[in-house]
């Protein structure tokens, strides 16, 4: 499939050449393009005019239908290669194109395939190995990885069943202490049914900071410089803090695309040490879309961040109900986010809900009717501080300091700085609680 006049004579030179790369449709404009790809009548889409109005998502879209998206050279090819096309040079030759044709459909089907003019443009061998790492006589810096690029930061999810468990308020002020670490820290609100980071942090002037970089990523515009630009810079207990604010109004949802967020998600990597991120509760795979392969998906940014985390904080209420819902909701976590590692935070945590001894009683429902890994941390509930910080539009470290809330939080941010082996052993469960008791009962229903 072809689009744009200015393919017409490379395409009538192929078409001459009778080999194995036929031309099944000439498109004039981009809707007939998507609806050949879409109908499965090509397997690679060579653009020319229309290039400039070609997204991420329109070419997840002409991939999804079977098409491997290829540019000419010349039109605005290199934002493209950036989104993953292949570059076509403007002076190949029709036997040229055809061999670039067929070395991209191999290469989308996972068949060997010599090496694409994109490869050739973008690699140098006298000083990379085949597998891109450095030659043996080179030495990486510090800081970077085996192939001397720069280590890219940690994602950190904080994720928690429905029922209002403090996602936002353990986001946030986790973001706080490890800015407060020394952490180059980056705030990112992806939940699509309550994003209320801005909110939490005293922002007046939202911009759906995230949904902005996530148009620049779907454009492929979205550099180092642009997603630091969109970040909004709050300043936390004399540090900074850079945020994405979430969505503004809840409908605004298929903005957040999976392959969007991803690409941001990246990108943040690249540029923050750590990038802490609050996301929505909800890890359905919005089965009522799944005939159309192309829809968005509400659930997709809360899938994406898990898929690309490194650290997964999950959050609990620390009673009869929150318990048992954290508890029957980590083998959905652990399956959405595989290779991460989980961090389990009882919040709210009070003696009210959860009787006398409330870690106690936590500790023993957990290792009677938990799986996974044991509770690592408890955020006692102060709502005085709570609310203190809230009515602020501040962090606990700057408006309680020495409360035992933000003592625990503090030590929730050493432990997701610390390497995996570095968790201590839960304390011994303590049987016959009566908290323990009455989720026991709630788990067996």
């Amino acid at each position: 499939m072809a689009l744009g006049i200015s393919t017409w004579p490379l395409v009538d030179g192929i078409e001459r050449l009778h080999g194995p790369v036929t031309v099944v449709r000439r498109c004039l404009d981009l809707t007939e393009l998507l609806a050949a790809s879409r109908a499965g009548l090509g397997r690679a889409a060579l653009v020319a005019e229309g290039a400039e109005d070609l997204t991420a998502s329109l070419l997840e879209q002409l991939r999804l239908g079977g098409a491997v998206p290829l540019v000419l050279e010349g039109h605005d090819h290199h934002r493209l290669a950036g989104l993953g096309a292949v570059v076509v040079p403007g002076r190949a030759d029709p036997a040229d194109a055809a061999r670039l044709v067929e070395e991209a459909v191999a290469a989308a089907s996972g068949a060997p395939s010599a090496v694409g003019y994109a490869d050739v443009v973008a690699t140098a061998p006298e000083q990379r190995t085949p597998g891109g790492a450095l030659h043996p006589d080179e030495e990486a810096l510090p800081g970077t990885d085996p192939t001397g690029r720069p280590r890219p930061g940690r994602i950190v999810a904080v994720w928690g069943p429905t029922g209002a468990p403090g996602r936002t308020t353990v986001a946030v002020n986790l973001a706080a202490e490890l800015a407060l670490l020394g952490e180059d820290t980056a705030l990112v609100d992806a939940d699509t049914y309550g994003p209320s980071v801005a909110a939490a942090l005293g922002m007046l002037d939202e911009a759906a900071g995230l949904a902005q970089a996530c148009r620049l990523a779907d454009q492929g515009r979205l550099d180092g410089p642009a997603l630091r630009r969109t970040a909004a810079d709050v300043a936390v207990a004399g540090r900074t803090v850079r945020v994405l604010t979430g969505l503004t109004r809840q409908d605004r949802w298929p903005e957040l695309r999976s392959g969007a967020v991803a690409a941001v998600l990246e990108r943040s990597a690249q540029e923050f040490g750590t990038t802490v991120v609050d996301c929505g509760f909800a890890l359905e795979a919005d089965e009522e879309l799944t005939l159309d392969a192309m829809a968005p998906r509400r659930h997709a940014a809360a899938l994406t961040v898990l898929e690309r985390a490194d650290v997964v904080v999950a959050v609990g209420a620390a009673d009869t109900i929150g318990v048992p819902r954290l508890v029957k909701g980590l083998p959905d976590v652990a399956a959405a986010a595989p290779g991460a590692r989980l961090v389990v935070a009882v919040n709210k945590l009070r003696r009210s809900a959860a009787g006398r001894s409330p870690e106690l009683g936590i500790r023993e429902a957990w290792a009677r009717f938990g799986s996974g890994p044991a509770v690592e941390h408890f955020v006692p509930w102060d709502p005085e501080a709570f609310d203190e910080a809230l009515l602020a539009g501040a962090v606990l470290a700057e408006t309680a300091a020495s409360s035992a809330a933000r003592a625990a939080l503090r030590l929730l941010a050493d432990r997701v700085l610390a390497d995996p082996g570095d968790a201590e052993a839960a304390g011994p469960p303590v049987r016959g609680t009566r908290l323990g008791s009455r989720i026991g009962a709630w788990l067996r229903r």
